[in-house]
């Protein structure tokens, strides 16, 4: 019996011993927020740490009541000048840890994983999720508490000035127990701590022009119809020779919703294509066009002679491509890197036997798996093109670089007088993989575009 006895107040003992260790974990923990209520210093500027009043409830098996104090942070960016569709890697930081450890426990390293939010405030709003590593150099008995880390990402989506503030936050300690202590901002939102400038990529032209007729005889007229042109801007149509205008011209106000109706005379018998463009000069930016068109030789026939007629009928503008599921390579985790891949190949058929060359742009999503997303901005391509030998036209491969959800040239072929061909498109793909991405599958859309 006094055997049987030792033993259960043995286990008794050491049920008292985890309990209680648990519990200077938990304390451990706590002390990190005491340091979080530790006296605010002066107010920060942006891009600088910043004080808030923060409410930090601790595990309960702590057995200490929340904890109402000030928290000292600071957000930093990767890029504090983006375009709208970059996507910008976000640090959130605790900073000056300045409590101590409250018990004599000491604690082990990387036991500590903190994760968060960052606020988003002005031109765009919402949350940024960050996380940070599970990292932490030990913590002895009665010794001071680690700053930490969080980092994460967001895709812009409007120009302006857009605000970070610190945000709610949560350190989870993985040490004989699993424990949480969160810590909510009292008064959100924090002060803004980082301010960065986003600015505007300029939209596609999709301004469009087409014809009644596509030729008619010297001196015939062609109505020309055209959308999405600026409101009531002076609008110039006029006739082409491969890249050359003609005197066959026209100018006149678009109406208030951008379009138009013209009635162009076409009397050089070498046009090709006619053209519409805003302003006094051609652009691009500005311009549709060319859409084929023909002059039909009237040149009387002399005596004894018969003419013979033949038609080439045009074609159309069309792709295809060899499958819809890239497969990148596997990165590792805490490590990350490229995850690459070749484009499925793409073909391009223009039959339209006109003056117009064309475009293929892409634009990718972000890719979303069980950790949250990976930036589409994250997504970069190096293209390659190939004519088939015979083809008019020559394609040019876009240039090697990021891909976003904005989109970027894979590949095109000029306007001239006489375009069209056969033409193969591929590409190299890089997703560039943060380190500590959550492990699983990510996926995400890439959208082929053709012009």
């Amino acid at each position: 019996m006094a055997t049987a006895t030792r033993r259960s107040a043995t286990r008794r003992s050491t049920g008292r011993h985890r309990r209680w260790t648990a519990a200077a974990g938990a304390l451990a923990l706590v002390a990190g927020t005491a340091w979080l209520a530790a006296p605010a210093s002066a107010a920060a500027a942006a891009s600088a740490p910043v004080d808030f009043a923060t409410h930090c409830v601790p595990p309960p098996i702590a057995g200490i009541p929340p904890i109402d104090g000030t928290t000292t942070a600071e957000i930093t960016v990767d890029n504090a000048t983006p375009k709208v569709g970059d996507t910008v890697t976000v640090t959130y930081t605790v900073t000056k840890p300045a409590a101590s450890n409250p018990v004599d426990l000491a604690l082990p390293a990387d036991i500590m994983t903190p994760s968060g939010k960052v606020a988003l405030g002005g031109a765009q709003a919402g949350g940024v999720t960050v996380t940070g590593p599970k990292k932490n150099p030990p913590v002895p008995g009665k010794g001071a508490f680690p700053p930490f880390s969080m980092t994460g990402t967001f895709t812009v989506t409007a120009p302006g000035s857009i605000t970070l503030s610190p945000g709610d936050y949560n350190i989870h300690t993985s040490y004989i127990m699993e424990l949480d202590t969160p810590c909510t901002v009292i008064t959100p939102p924090a002060p803004v701590s980082e301010t960065i400038t986003a600015t505007d990529v300029p939209g596609a032209n999709e301004r469009a022009i087409q014809l009644a007729t596509a030729s008619g005889k010297p001196g015939d007229r062609v109505t020309v119809t055209g959308a999405k042109f600026t409101p009531l801007a002076d609008i110039t149509v006029v006739g082409r020779v491969g890249a050359a205008e003609t005197a066959d011209r026209m100018t006149f106000k678009a109406t208030a919703t951008g379009g138009f109706t013209a009635s162009l005379a076409v009397n050089d018998k070498a046009t090709t294509g006619i053209v519409a463009y805003e302003g006094s000069a051609w652009s691009a930016e500005k311009g549709a066009g060319p859409a084929a068109y023909t002059v039909l030789d009237d040149t009387p026939l002399p005596g004894n002679s018969q003419k013979l007629n033949a038609s080439v009928a045009a074609g159309t503008l069309s792709m295809s491509q060899a499958g819809d599921t890239v497969d990148l390579s596997a990165v590792d985790f805490g490590k990350g890197g490229a995850a690459t891949g070749d484009l499925r190949t793409v073909t391009v058929k223009d039959f339209r036997g006109g003056p117009a060359g064309w475009s293929l742009t892409g634009k990718v999503s972000d890719f979303t798996g069980p950790g949250g997303t990976i930036g589409a901005g994250k997504l970069g391509w190096t293209p390659a093109c190939t004519t088939k030998q015979g083809s008019p036209s020559t394609c040019a491969a876009g240039s090697a670089g990021p891909v976003g959800s904005a989109g970027a040239t894979l590949a095109s072929t000029p306007n001239g007088a006489l375009t069209g061909g056969e033409f193969t498109v591929d590409a190299k793909v890089s997703l560039d993989v943060p380190a500590f991405t959550a492990p699983g599958a990510y996926s995400g859309v890439l959208t082929l575009t053709l012009t």
